[in-house]
Parts: C-alpha cells; structure tokens; sequence
C-alpha cells in the first residue's frame, strides 16, 4: 500500500498493513501491526515493524500532512536538543502527494500515566498513589518548563513510563518559548493552568498542594493561586463546551449519525455493545424489570450479555403531544447532554451510553436513552427510617450538602429534585432523569432555580417532622 492511500482507509483499517516508506537508505515496508489513535484521513498513530525493528509509526496524510508531518518534526527535535527524555527517532520522511511519516523506538510496556491515575483514582483524594502520579507529571512538566519548552496539549496520555524512566511524546503539541531558557511566568501559569484543568474537579482544592511538586524541581518563578485558578478555570470552560459538542458530533469519542429518519450517538468505546439495544430497545423494555410505563416516558432496567442497564423511552402520547415536542431537541438528547455535563464536572449519575431518536422526515418522533445501571437505593428509601428522629447516617446527610455544595459551584438546577431521583451508590448522591437540568448562565436565573430545587426536595418530608428541620439547617442556601 503507498502511503496515500490511507487518506481513504477510514478509522479502521483493515490490519496488518504493508505501506512502502522510503528514506536516505532506500525504501522498505513498514508492517503496521496495531492502531492506537486514528483521525481518519489524516494521522495514523500504530505499532510495527520496520526493518526488523519495532517502531511506532505516527502517518500523516491528507492535505495537511506537511504542516503536521512538520510540527511533529519541529517539537520532537527540541525535546531532544534540550536533553528531554522523549522516545527516539528513528527515521522519518515527507513525500509531496503521498504524506509524512515519523518512526520512533517502540517502549514495549510502557505505561501512559493515564493509565496509571486510572489505576488510583477511585482512592481517596490524594492518597499517596495519586500523588506519586500527578508528582511524576508535575515534574516532568517542571523540568520542560526549565528548558523553554512547554507542551501545547499538555495531559497525562502524553507522559509515558518505561525502564524507570518518564518519557515525553507527541511532539506536535511541543513549543518554544527560547530554548535553553527558563519559560516566562505568564506562559508557565498558561500551561500549568491546561495541566490542572485536565485533572478531575474534585481535586481543585489541593492545587495548591500538589504545585509543591512543580516548585521542588522548578521553583524559578512564584506562582500565585489565585492567578493559576483563573487560567484553570478559563481552560476548563472552554474544554467543557468543547467536549458537550463533541457528543453531538463524529469523533473519537462519540459515534453519531445523523439521518433523515433519525439521530444516533454511541460512546465510541460502547457502540459493539450498545448498537444491538438501540435495534431492539422496544423489546429489551417489554422484557425488562418496568419502573414506569405508559405516559410521557417508560423506563426499564434490562440485562445484556450479563451486563445491567437502563433504558428510557420519551414517549409520544399523542398528535398534540407531537406537535409540542417534533420540532425541538428530544429529552433523551437533553438528557444525554446533561449527563455527559454532569460526569465532565466530577458530579455522579449513571454513565450515558447511548441516544436514539427517531425521526420521519427529519422530525422528532420517540427517543431513547441508555444508561449504566445504579444500584442502590434512592434517597426516599435512604432517609425513610429518619424521618421523626431525624437521625439519618451523618455520612449520607454530608454527601446530600457536598452534592447541593456541587450544583450550586456550577450553577446547575435539576428541575424535578425528588427524593427517586437521587441514588445511594459508591457514598454519593448519583443524579437522575436529568430532563429538566440547566446550567445557567448568570447567577440572576440560577438563584430562583435552586430555590425551587432546594424546596423540592425538602418537601420529601413533612415540614414539622425532625428530618425535614435538620435539612433544612443544613442545606446550603444562597446569599442574598
């Protein structure tokens, strides 16, 4: 296969490949074993072969290869002449009408730091585990800071370890401020500011601690708090309307398809799975255990190939209830919107695995959504023992303030705060039937829907009962 041709090789290609590469020693065929990050039509990023050395061959095609083929150039030279650890090159080449390749030494069991904090993030916030790891980064990012250089795309899938040592990749998104010299203290808060920001919510708090980690290995500049919390927050805004969009739309995130008899969108990692429960969700809800059915929407716990999920299906009662809801988004897409909205800010509810609506003609009919399956019980059931006493468990009465505490930082109103709409799983409140959710834009529209909200779920109680007056001290109100 000539390197061209992968322009119209799509996302998935069928492996192995054989693709002729030519460099100053004449050409040979790179044996492309496995894929590891496809764009399609335009970078190829797998393991292989290449003279009978392992390699990982990042190819770049379409109309922009040379600008690409050369940033990638660019960034993986500077991290070696300013003696960074970063994966050898071992040959590279562009070639005008076919593309760009760059073929590095292979890191056989290398582990991303991705991967590593995966491992640990389910522990208590910054138990040592996650501190080694984040420390790790920090460091590294330090000691690139010192030499001038900073990381564009700065996360931790682009930190590798191997052999002891803490490896540097993708050259593309490496820049220079001047080389050799310590990077200025706007651009350091920049950068540190897209580290952070890449970095669950929960830990905000700590930044100031973990940054210690930074200052041991790089303690050039003074890095006030305060400044650093406002490039985080910029960064996160921004990668927050970024990621709600890229659920709507073809990525590698997201699988969607949008037709004139309907639209469709799968986490990419979950379409295997989740495409047969869209074919036949009408079924796996009559087959299902029925929490609701009939009326605006029914709702179905089901099992597939040992695996529980839920599926809601948004009901159309009747023409007059067509007429309301074809020509706006469906509350199945609402809802997968918010749910994604509510994971990207560290707030719990039941993953979002897959949308369908069903359209004719383009306009909106029945819609599905289907989510990871919760178990536990609902905040109702929770509290039901308490309610005279008062005495509900201290932990579940602070997980309810720090949820209330989470919605309020964001500026998030539910819209339906029943007791059934909060899950006891994992000592959290998980968050469901977001149909009615909405982050506000000003504190001016969000103030009176939290109040609605918090008086929502206060009225799960009698006002005279113990419990309802313990909350009602508890909950966080706002300041008027």
């Amino acid at each position: 296969m000539r390197l061209s041709e992968l322009k119209d090789a799509g996302r998935s290609p069928s492996l192995p490949l054989s693709i002729n590469l030519a460099d100053a020693a004449g050409s040979a065929d790179l044996q492309l074993l496995t894929l590891l990050r496809v764009l399609p039509g335009q970078r190829y990023v797998g393991a292989g072969v290449w003279r009978g050395t392992p390699v990982l061959a990042k190819l770049l095609v379409g109309g922009n290869a040379a600008r690409h083929f050369q940033r990638e150039l660019q960034g993986v030279k500077l991290l070696a002449e300013q003696g960074l650890t970063t994966p050898k090159l071992l040959a590279d080449g562009l070639k005008e009408g076919e593309g760009g390749w760059l073929l590095f030494e292979f890191l056989d069991g290398a582990e991303s730091l991705a991967d590593a904090w995966a491992a640990v993030e389910a522990l208590p916030v910054l138990a040592d585990e996650q501190h080694l790891v984040l420390g790790e980064a920090l460091t590294a990012v330090a000691h690139m800071h010192a030499q001038g250089l900073w990381q564009e795309d700065l996360h931790l899938d682009n930190l590798l370890r191997h052999g002891g040592k803490l490896y540097l990749i993708d050259g593309a998104g490496i820049k220079a401020e001047t080389p050799g010299q310590q990077l200025s203290r706007p651009r350091v808060l920049e950068n540190l500011g897209v580290f952070f920001a890449q970095l669950p919510k929960r830990l905000e708090p700590f930044i100031e601690e973990l940054l210690v980690h930074y200052l041991l290995a790089n303690a050039e500049h003074a890095l006030p708090l305060e400044a650093l919390q406002k490039q985080v927050d910029k960064v996160r805004n921004w990668r927050q309307k970024d990621y709600l969009e890229k659920a709507g739309r073809e990525c590698s995130l997201f699988s969607v398809q949008r037709t004139l008899s309907g639209l469709q969108a799968i986490r990419r990692s979950e379409v295997q799975a989740m495409q047969p429960v869209l074919e036949q969700a009408d079924a796996l809800i009559d087959q299902g255990h029925l929490y609701k059915t009939g009326g605006a929407a029914s709702v179905a716990r089901i099992e597939v190939n040992g695996r529980q999920l839920v599926i809601k299906r948004y009901n159309i009662k009747n023409t007059a209830h067509w007429f309301k809801r074809f020509w706006r988004p469906s509350r199945a897409w609402h809802s997968w919107i918010e749910g994604h909205r509510l994971e990207f800010l560290d707030i719990a509810t039941p993953r979002p695995l897959a949308v369908l609506e069903q359209r004719v003609l383009g306009l909106r009919s029945r819609a599905y959504l289907v989510t990871e399956y919760v178990d536990g019980p609902d905040l109702t059931a929770c509290f039901a023992p308490y309610v005279e006493s008062g005495d509900a468990p201290e932990e579940q009465v602070d997980a309810l303030v720090h949820v209330m505490q989470q919605l309020i930082r964001e500026r998030i109103s539910h819209g339906d705060f029943k007791g059934h709409n909060l899950f006891w799983h994992n000592g959290q409140w998980s968050l469901i039937d977001l149909d009615a959710m909405c982050q506000h834009a000003t504190q001016l529209s969000f103030a009176p829907a939290y109040a609605r909200d918090r008086a929502r779920l206060l009225r799960n109680w009698p006002s005279g009962s113990a419990l309802h007056q313990r909350l009602d001290r508890l909950l966080p109100k706002l300041v008027e």
